[in-house]
């Protein structure tokens, strides 16, 4: 443990597994103790099963792991209460609120969804943002950072096309979103110190990636394509020769930005992309 965030207190949205569980561990690497929240249930509309209260257990054991503390609560980002009771259980019991990572997403795609399927990938992925961010502010101090989970597949257009349906519709308003409203409170804060940022992620190797309903963007000709069906054509997105980064990689960004080295960087969009954006 280098230490970069110790005597920091970090939230974390979506931190049963995949990106947030990366982060919410690297940032207790760092120093930070960590609330850790989470839906822990399916939604509908999305068809790929979803964390678990067993999987948010277990990244509180990884936190704890490393001597640092862990909270957990299970919430739904869309509801600002659930947002509020998570930033106060925060700082309660573990004495303030420095971090914000709004990370929780879900990616509910194919080309038989609902307007509804838009209703909940919008909401999840930019309501939460908003959420989590406005139940935290009256709270933070001055050097606090706010951190949003982007999508370079927004800023690319890649996921705004039919095939996605109504689902990719809304995952792509909601990462399209999130690059300017960073960029506004970013602004809005910055008399006050507190940094806004945000990391746009190519492929990552989580399930929001395998899943049959991403497969099947990635392969239309094939009815059920599984991970080597894919392997090539998620190659296809990033400059780089690999078919998707991993979570720990996104987190190296975060923490970067969750630490007073990034204590200037603010209205920042910061791919990890493999040149995805290219």
């Amino acid at each position: 443990m280098s230490g970069r965030l110790a005597g920091k207190v970090a939230l974390v949205t979506g931190a049963a597994r995949g990106q947030g569980r990366s982060h919410a561990v690297h940032l207790a690497r760092e120093g930070a103790d960590v609330m850790l929240v989470d839906l822990c249930a399916d939604i509908p509309t999305t068809r790929y099963p979803l964390a678990t209260v067993e999987d948010l257990d277990q990244t509180a054991r990884q936190v704890e792991k490393l001597e640092r503390r862990a909270v957990i609560l299970r919430g739904d980002v869309r509801d600002r209460k659930a947002l509020e009771q998570a930033v106060a259980l925060a700082v309660s019991e573990l004495g303030g609120l420095d971090v914000v990572v709004a990370n929780a997403g879900i990616a509910p795609l194919g080309a038989d969804g609902t307007a509804q399927t838009f209703v909940d990938s919008f909401d999840v992925d930019f309501v939460g943002v908003v959420n989590t961010f406005s139940a935290a502010i009256p709270h933070l101090p001055e050097g606090a950072s706010l951190i949003a989970t982007g999508s370079v597949a927004a800023i690319r257009g890649a996921v705004d096309n039919p095939a996605s349906g109504p689902g990719g519709a809304g995952y792509a308003l909601a990462k399209t979103m999130i690059v300017q409203y960073t960029k506004a409170l970013a602004k809005q804060l910055a008399p006050q110190k507190i940094r806004v940022n945000a990391v746009h992620p190519t492929n990552c190797n989580t399930d929001m990636l395998h899943n049959d309903g991403m497969y099947r963007l990635f392969r239309p000709d094939l009815e059920h394509p599984v991970t080597e069906d894919v392997m090539d054509a998620f190659g296809t997105i990033q400059a780089m020769p690999i078919p998707y980064v991993d979570p720990a990689d996104v987190s190296h960004a975060v923490v970067y930005l969750a630490s007073d080295e990034s204590r200037y960087v603010t209205g920042l969009q910061l791919t990890v992309d493999a040149g995805a954006a290219l």
